[in-house]
């Protein structure tokens, strides 16, 4: 009871007029970031960050959540249009979302995916709600031993999650940023490290810089070096959707909401694994399995259902872990921080209605969404227009005003473009960028805490992998590097196939 008090107070907290407004502006621009392909949310969320830090942390978080939801669902439009996802999390929507669109059903798709995307923010807002309380109390039982094994836990866990096909690509990509985290003097002693004598490295690499050019300059790098997209179609058809197909789609949509929001829940791994989930698991279980990938309903549903509902599920570790679900959820860890909230496991002792005033600002998010996305499906087909030539330059300029604005130091405009170039080569070789930063964010945490665990310890490395939480942290984490091996996987495979034939054989007996 005390937990809907507090959100029934931050709800009618936010129905002011300065926090409407925010909500709606930030929301339009979301969806118009989202929208255009080579803009993502972590980018959006990243470039506003910068923008944002002087304004009261209440309304500056609101704005970002804004951002962040308003960007995922914006990512359908071109997907439905252009067969271009405007963000990765929308890769499996152009799956069903481009045919309908051929087959002159656009308008009608971009309704669906409206309320696909409501539906799933919706489904996640409420395990937010129900979950971040009992993981904030389970929190309080991790010590440096479990804090340890949790950083390497999500690292680990992305990188397989997230470097498709080649999950050593993604392990050695969040292995390189614990090392960017290594450098600058370290926490405990004070001891430089890795600085080169550059004395602009003594206070280490900024989460922002590294941030804005991995995502932010690197997207204007890969925009700019492949073809530039032509737009299918303008028209539009039906903008909202039929009651019978949304009741149809029920336990589609709940199931992939479901879904979607425990994918948020793992460390870095995001909105396209969410919605690939999501799909697959509509698609086993779907009795129209061969409309699939032809214009299937159902199939539009789980992905948008599926991405939209990680964003919530994100939030979670990271309100209650300071450990992000996603790569814009890493970036609002760092704008929480500029503003004053301290996430962890103390949040709910030190700012307990925190959680619940996220919950509210998300749940103004997904109405924006639905209102914003029905009423305005048409006169938002025109920025997909724009040329890319042109938007891109803005973009750079905001990459390099928005690390500048909070140091003032040109050192973290010269991060952002050395990040951005390493950014865009990783690309061009298929390493995903999740992993990276989720190593930069987490290196700090899992540096400090191996050393502390030592010292409480007297050196014995015992109480690493004896505790119950970090023994099964360490199980997770070997079974996960077993699992990206290919001769292991094999053998499993070949395992699994002997046993299936041998109980067939043994039937008919």
């Amino acid at each position: 009871m005390q937990g809907l008090q507090y959100l029934f107070e931050g709800l009618f907290g936010l129905l002011t007029f300065t926090s409407l407004f925010n909500v709606a502006w930030a929301t339009v621009l979301g969806i118009i970031v989202g929208m255009l392909p080579g803009l993502t949310a972590t980018m959006g969320v990243a470039l506003l960050t910068t923008l944002t830090y002087k304004l009261p942390p209440e309304q500056a978080i609101l704005i970002l959540l804004c951002m962040y939801v308003g960007a995922i669902y914006g990512g359908s439009r071109s997907a439905i249009l252009l067969n271009i996802p405007g963000t990765p999390a929308n890769a499996a929507t152009s799956l069903d979302g481009f045919p309908l669109a051929r087959q002159g059903r656009a308008g009608y798709a971009m309704a669906i995916a409206t309320t696909s995307s409501a539906i799933g923010t919706f489904i996640g807002v409420v395990c937010l709600a129900v979950i971040a309380p009992l993981l904030a109390n389970v929190a309080l039982d991790f010590g440096s031993y479990e804090f340890f094994w949790l950083a390497l836990f999500g690292i680990v866990i992305s990188g397989q999650l997230t470097a498709q096909g080649t999950p050593i690509k993604g392990i050695i990509a969040g292995i390189l940023g614990l090392m960017v985290a290594m450098i600058g003097m370290e926490g405990i002693h004070a001891h430089m490290r890795f600085t080169f004598g550059i004395a602009e490295l003594n206070g280490g690499i900024g989460l922002i810089p590294a941030m804005v050019g991995a995502f932010g300059f690197a997207e204007v790098l890969t925009v700019m070096a492949d073809k530039k997209a032509v737009l299918v179609s303008n028209k539009v058809d039906r903008i909202l959707p039929r009651l019978g197909d949304l009741w149809r789609t029920k336990w589609t949509a709940i199931r992939s909401g479901i879904v979607g929001t425990f994918v948020g829940v793992i460390p870095g791994v995001g909105e396209d694994i969410g919605a690939w989930a999501s799909y697959a698991l509509a698609r086993r279980t779907s009795r129209e399995r061969d409309q699939f990938g032809n214009g299937s309903i159902d199939g539009l549903t789980a992905a948008e259902t599926g991405n939209s509902a990680v964003v919530p599920g994100a939030l979670i570790p990271a309100l209650t872990l300071a450990v992000p679900g996603s790569a814009p959820a890493a970036v609002l860890i760092a704008a929480l921080f500029i503003h004053g909230v301290r996430p962890g496991p103390m949040i709910m002792i030190e700012q307990p209605t925190f959680v619940y005033e996220v919950v509210a600002m998300l749940l103004l998010a997904t109405i924006a969404i639905t209102v914003f996305g029905l009423l305005m499906a048409r006169p938002l087909l025109f920025v997909l227009k724009i040329p890319r030539e042109r938007l891109m330059p803005v973009v750079f300029v905001l990459c390099v005003i928005g690390p500048y604005a909070i140091t003032q130091r040109m050192f973290d405009v010269v991060i952002m473009l050395v990040f951005g170039v390493i950014g865009f080569l990783m690309r061009r070789m298929n390493y995903p960028m999740a992993p990276l930063v989720l190593g930069i964010i987490l290196g700090d945490l899992l540096d400090k805490n191996l050393r502390r665990g030592l010292t409480l310890s007297d050196g014995d490395i015992s109480p690493f992998i004896t505790r119950p939480i970090s023994v099964t942290f360490a199980i997770l984490i070997v079974l996960t590097i077993l699992a990206s091996i290919p001769f292991v996987r094999r053998s499993i495979a070949r395992l699994f196939a002997r046993d299936k034939s041998g109980r067939t054989a043994a039937e008919p007996n």
